[in-house]
């Protein structure tokens, strides 16, 4: 098999890990955890031996999100980088027990800077030139999305573009529309029993803005559907994530050997 190929593949909500300086203020069980964060990612992005660089978080996103941005922070955002409530609208921490702004320092300077700080590295140091921020999605909107109860694609590419992938008015698109259009079209080869989204329902976080701008190199933001290896009472299939985790990885290779 050739390569590695020169991309970098990054997992920003694989890990399920709760710092102990916060355990015992969550709410939230085990299996909570693992159903807000994106399960099976890691193991559904296992390219580390395909890829010139590979990174996944380890802290839970419920504790800290490295894909949002620095700034969002509660009470004025409640899904931010530090989440005070879960995407339907139930608490994260117990009653009075919200981290303050000390702890969510503590916290970002442990977790949050060190995995950017990691991404401008790799950018800088591997055979990088192109970049995936991976993630899954539920199948359909949860209720404080704006997608709330709509049915969800199969796979959703993100450029922080439109959905056609052409930049928005005063913003930057991560990658060409050209490119995100013809990798929407690879990746619909690849999975033809469903739909290919651009920029619906994401169009991408703040990993891959944030780090377009440091060398420019393209990033595009993937979002698997998590009907095509988890049932509906959570139970992930391993033989059918690795069948999706191959058929990713063609689209991927696809892409990259006609551009």
């Amino acid at each position: 098999m050739p390569g590695p190929y020169p991309f970098l593949i990054t997992v920003p909500h694989g890990g399920i890990e709760v710092p102990r300086d916060v355990a015992d203020r969550l709410v939230l069980s085990d299996r909570d955890l693992r159903f807000f964060s994106d399960p099976a990612a890691d193991e559904l992005y296992d390219y580390r031996d395909r890829t010139a660089a590979w990174l996944g978080a380890r802290v839970s996103r419920m504790v800290v999100d490295v894909n949002r941005s620095p700034f969002d922070l509660p009470p004025r955002r409640g899904d931010g980088v530090v989440k005070s409530r879960t995407i339907d609208g139930r608490p994260v921490y117990r009653a009075g027990c919200v981290p303050s702004i000390t702890t969510i320092h503590r916290l970002m300077m442990q977790h949050y800077f060190p995995f950017h700080e990691a991404i401008d590295r790799l950018l800088d140091e591997r055979d990088v030139a192109m970049a995936f921020d991976c993630h899954t999605m539920l199948d359909r909107g949860p209720p404080l999305s704006p997608d709330a109860g709509r049915k969800r694609p199969l796979i959703c590419l993100g450029n922080h573009g439109d959905a056609a992938g052409n930049p928005r008015p005063h913003q930057l698109a991560t990658c060409p529309a050209s490119s995100i259009q013809r990798l929407a079209e690879v990746f619909g080869e690849e999975f033809p029993e469903g739909r290919v989204g651009i920029n619906v329902p994401y169009s991408g976080g703040f990993t891959s803005i944030g780090h377009y701008w440091h060398r420019g190199v393209p990033w595009v933001q993937v979002e698997v559907n998590r009907s095509l290896y988890e049932s509906p009472a959570g139970v992930v299939d391993q033989e059918q994530v690795r069948d999706v985790r191959e058929r990713c990885w063609r689209a991927m290779v696809g892409f990259w050997k006609e551009r």
